[in-house]
């Protein structure tokens, strides 16, 4: 087992660095835990796959970069889920603390990742938004499908790399520095660097939904103003204001989430953290579920393409069931079962 420097408050532990990091002591919590993470991360993997099946069903709604953003987002949210619920569950519900120091930050790189790129996901698709409405007349010029896949690419690279730090030697054990009180053999500088990482990508879309709320809310006053006179372009802008809103629900969503995850994060960077605090961060680490299982609800009820996208496959669904059981094997199959009864 790969040893180094542990928390403070967390010496009882006889330098066994992942028993200090098992923070759930009664069954009940235990238990709670996994109910949470079984619920939220069942619910999470299907409905975000439900998304990203709508968007690639669909030639037409897969072919508009802010779907393409959006099933990023979903993909992002389906592997955080696998990641995070497999691995939590498994250190902290089962205490299984046999794997290897790489192992570890293997899987907690891959929480990382994921989690990242979502966020950088709403980043995107938050950028997009800005564009359609500050500059309506250039947007299928800006923001092309190559850009936008380029865009994708990057993210997702940037993601890795960033998550990939620790296991490549930026990690507590190598430095022979100071490690985090949430997170074993992670460096506290590093994590230090990924929450101004993660605070800059909030700062910037907050900014970018800002404007695109001020432009909203000028294209709806507009809107009123001359309904008579602006015709189809009026549905169009519609569309906009409506998609915009979506995103900035999923954005609320997002912080109220996230929040006292980073809190805690910070708090733990300046001072020691209690027992009962990391177990509070543990709970609380399973709200990032809650966020990635509330997204594709959003979608569902906000944006009506993926909407009808998803009434025409419960139609195309009832229709093979309807001519399933009106098919002659099926009558007469029927017909022998009530024979023999």
């Amino acid at each position: 087992m790969d040893t180094c420097r542990i928390p403070a408050n967390a010496s009882k532990c006889s330098g066994n660095t992942m028993e200090c990091f098992m923070v759930l002591s009664t069954q009940a919590q235990k238990i709670s835990i996994g109910i949470l993470c079984g619920l939220f991360g069942t619910m999470c993997v299907f409905e975000n796959s439900l998304v990203l099946y709508l968007i690639l069903s669909s030639p037409r709604i897969r072919k508009k970069p802010s779907y393409l953003f959006i099933g990023s987002l979903a993909l992002a949210d389906i592997l955080a889920s696998i990641i995070f619920v497999c691995s939590f569950v498994n250190f902290h519900v089962f205490n299984e603390a046999g794997f290897s120091k790489e192992v570890f930050l293997l899987q907690l790189g891959g929480v990382t990742t994921s989690f990242s790129a979502s966020l950088c996901s709403l980043l995107l698709t938050a950028l997009d938004r800005y564009i359609s409405i500050s500059r309506p007349s250039e947007y299928k010029l800006l923001m092309t499908r190559k850009r936008a896949w380029t865009a994708l690419a990057v993210l997702w690279v940037t993601c890795a790399t960033i998550a990939c730090l620790p296991l490549l030697g930026w990690n507590c054990c190598v430095l022979d520095s100071a490690c985090s009180e949430l997170f074993p053999f992670v460096d506290d500088n590093y994590l230090s660097g990924w929450i101004c990482f993660v605070m800059v990508l909030l700062g910037c879309i907050v900014y970018a939904y800002a404007h695109v709320l001020w432009r909203a809310h000028q294209h709806v006053a507009y809107m009123e103003k001359h309904q008579a006179q602006v015709g189809k372009q009026n549905t169009r802008m519609r569309m906009d204001v409506m998609l915009a809103r979506t995103l900035v629900m999923v954005l609320a969503v997002l912080m109220l989430c996230w929040s006292p995850v980073l809190v805690l994060m910070i708090y733990s960077i300046f001072t020691r953290l209690s027992d009962r605090l990391r177990k509070v961060f543990a709970f609380c680490s399973t709200l990032c579920l809650l966020n990635s299982m509330v997204n594709p609800i959003i979608y569902a009820l906000r944006s009506k393409e993926l909407f009808s996208s998803l009434r025409r496959v419960f139609s195309h669904f009832r229709r093979q069931l309807k001519a399933a059981e009106e098919s002659p094997e099926a009558e007469s199959t029927h017909k022998s079962s009530l024979i023999e009864t």
